[in-house]
């Protein structure tokens, strides 16, 4: 973690260089304009030589990104999240205090709660697939589409994972003729442009499109829950300085051949402490996207197994305390350190124990915390994982059950 208070002088520095320009660079009242000999004076007569026109020259202005845009613009949709309108049994008990019968119920009418946005990535039979984000349906009485032609379709959650953010749609697809495609996002570069489409604001500003440029391939975040608190899950997402607002969450982020390289999810705006943060935008990748969908679409969920603990980068501890509290050898520079463990979980069935340090899991070496979520995920509850661990300096082995999934547990792993 960096220490703001080193932040403070340069943003000082930042502001003072700002005012200096913006107001016109002064050196202690000395004029900087000294004759030196030339004729300065403004010239007298007629200011007919000061006229101009425009020039009737066309310039084609397409370019790549307008391509790719035209391309997908079509299969972007907003999602609709309706919910059923709450009615006052006793209208005037709030008037007069009473909250014991200001009861109220639901109506029979559906009204917009939120929207978002999302893409349509299939087309089989009478059927289309879209896939959004999961916090854009959450807790919908009912959902809605609108296609970019202004037309709007009913359409039916097939599936939903708060884990990943990622929930499928259906619709029928029979006015449907554009669909998306999927690209590789293991193939994206940091500093190749990216575009995002979607409906920022709502559907008034549907179809809008930014663009910006791949900040980080692989940038992992914690993610929060509805109730704006951390759930201990972090997530691989690609970082993009591409404006992603409110609205734009489900929708598309695209390369410059149009292929979906990710699907926007989150912002951020603020680094909790006071300070505006932009251009720090979010997209989960196109690979986890599409892994993702094709089991919501077979199986309406998701199923993960689980170890059960808590843990952070090896990276994070200082090297005293690998050294004094860890008592790890100096050779040992990559894995995870587990600082939570839950009661009769996997891991907990399996001897593991606070501050031991797993560089080993299923055969694969752990180097940052984010593939301990991707071994896992090649597993299946109920099957069994060999782990290797440090405790006290001293290598141990050992074999996990993974009995558990994570919606059995309250730990991120």
């Amino acid at each position: 973690m960096q220490n703001n208070n080193h932040l403070i002088p340069k943003v000082v520095i930042a502001a003072l260089v700002a005012g200096l320009l913006g107001g016109g660079i002064t050196y202690g009242g000395i004029s900087m304009f000294q004759n030196s000999g030339m004729d300065t004076s403004v010239p007298t007569g007629s200011n007919d030589g000061g006229t101009t026109g425009t020039s009737n020259i066309k310039v084609n202005v397409q370019n790549q990104s307008e391509k790719a845009y035209k391309a997908v613009k079509d299969s972007v949709v907003s999602v609709i999240n309706l919910k059923h309108a709450q009615t006052n049994e006793n209208p005037f008990a709030s008037m007069f205090g009473d909250s014991d019968n200001n009861s109220s119920k639901n109506s029979g009418e559906l009204e917009a709660n939120s929207e978002g946005s999302g893409v349509i990535y299939k087309k089989s039979g009478d059927a289309a697939y879209i896939v959004t984000n999961n916090h854009v349906v959450a807790g919908a009485s009912a959902l809605q589409i609108l296609l970019s032609n202004g037309k709007q379709l009913e359409a039916k959650l097939v599936g939903r994972d708060s884990v990943t953010d990622l929930a499928v749609l259906k619709i029928n697809g029979s006015q449907i003729k554009d669909i998306a495609s999927f690209g590789n996002s293991d193939n994206i570069n940091v500093g190749e442009t990216s575009l995002a489409i979607g409906s920022p604001l709502g559907s008034a500003y549907a179809s809008s499109l930014t663009q910006g440029i791949i900040s980080a391939k692989k940038r992992e975040v914690q993610l929060t829950g509805s109730n704006g608190q951390q759930t201990g899950n972090t997530a691989s997402v690609i970082q993009t300085d591409t404006a992603i607002n409110p609205g734009n969450s489900g929708g598309p982020l695209i390369n410059l051949a149009g292929q979906v390289i990710g699907i926007n999810s989150m912002k951020l705006s603020s680094d909790g402490q006071g300070t505006s943060v932009e251009g720090i935008g979010f997209a989960i990748p196109s690979n986890e996207v599409t892994k993702i969908i094709n089991e919501l679409v077979k199986n309406g969920k998701i199923e993960r197994p689980a170890l059960g603990i808590r843990y952070i980068n090896l990276s994070n501890i200082s090297v005293s305390q690998q050294k004094s509290v860890l008592k790890l050898p100096s050779s040992v520079e990559n894995g995870v350190v587990v600082f939570d463990v839950t009661k009769n979980g996997p891991a907990a069935n399996s001897g593991l124990k606070k501050y031991d340090v797993i560089t080993e899991l299923a055969g694969k070496k752990i180097t940052s915390q984010d593939q301990i979520r991707s071994i896992l995920y090649d597993q299946k509850v109920g099957s069994s994982i060999q782990v290797q661990y440090y405790r006290e300096g001293h290598l141990n082995t050992g074999n996990i059950k993974l009995s558990e999934n994570t919606s059995q547990l309250k730990v991120n792993q």
